[in-house]
């Protein structure tokens, strides 16, 4: 059994290089796209590898409490995994769910990949399923939040014109988990994750300059550089 876990953590703030070289980076990062925080994580229980004519389907989780994952970041993530040097095909979600029908409607599938071993149990589950062509079931869920906030900014029209003043400011959390399912060797082999703290805040004197960071974008960009390296590296690193 391959025991292998990685961590890249990824942080905006500038190295002390120098006083005058940290602020020209903190003050790009805050007028790009505001600051951001990236740690992705992976945690590989078994060899993988995917041949050409092989796929993977993404299936959207739910938590215990029925929060679904956003559509917006399935979709993300499934268009990513299929771009680069370590593209992966992907099957498309609906037509899976309908090729296994009625096992993996709302009310009837797993959870997650240990839901799928007394599953594929049921006569012809893992027929349809290799008739697919999908080699790794990808159940995909977390979720998007803003954490605290805080300012104040206000925006008034007088005789002479109009402007804001202030300074408003929001803090999100972009937490996502992906768990990998083999259904050839019929296993779990891992878990990736990918998890973005970000500040956003608007400033404003006369005119609002939003500076946004996107924390689900960047989520969504790292989980998916990760998923491909996990998939496609055969063995542990």
């Amino acid at each position: 059994m391959y025991t292998n876990k990685r961590l890249k953590h990824v942080m905006t703030t500038p190295r002390k290089h120098t006083a005058h070289a940290g602020l020209v980076v903190v003050l790009v990062c805050i007028v790009l796209t505001g600051c951001m925080t990236t740690r992705v994580e992976e945690n590989k229980h078994a060899a993988t590898g995917i041949r050409a004519e092989e796929s993977i389907v993404i299936i959207e989780a739910s938590y215990n409490t029925g929060n679904e994952t956003e559509d917006s970041f399935v979709d993300c993530v499934t268009k990513a995994v299929q771009k680069g040097r370590r593209a992966i095909r992907v099957y498309p979600d609906e037509a899976f769910v309908n090729d296994l029908f009625p096992w993996f409607e709302a009310r009837t599938m797993p959870r997650g990949p240990d839901g799928l071993p007394g599953l594929l149990e049921h006569t012809g589950v893992k027929d349809r399923i290799r008739a697919s062509g999908v080699r790794y079931i990808v159940w995909l869920n977390g979720d998007t939040e803003r954490t605290s906030s805080g300012g104040s900014l206000s925006c008034a029209v007088g005789p002479g014109g109009g402007g804001c003043f202030g300074l408003a400011w929001w803090e999100s959390d972009s937490t996502y988990k992906a768990a990998i399912w083999d259904i050839e060797d019929g296993e779990a082999v891992g878990v990736v994750s990918a998890a973005v703290k970000g500040t956003s805040m608007i400033p404003a004197v006369i005119v609002p300059l939003p500076l946004i960071a996107r924390t689900q974008s960047a989520a969504c960009k790292g989980l998916a550089r990760e998923l491909q390296d996990f998939i496609v590296n055969e063995g542990p690193y």
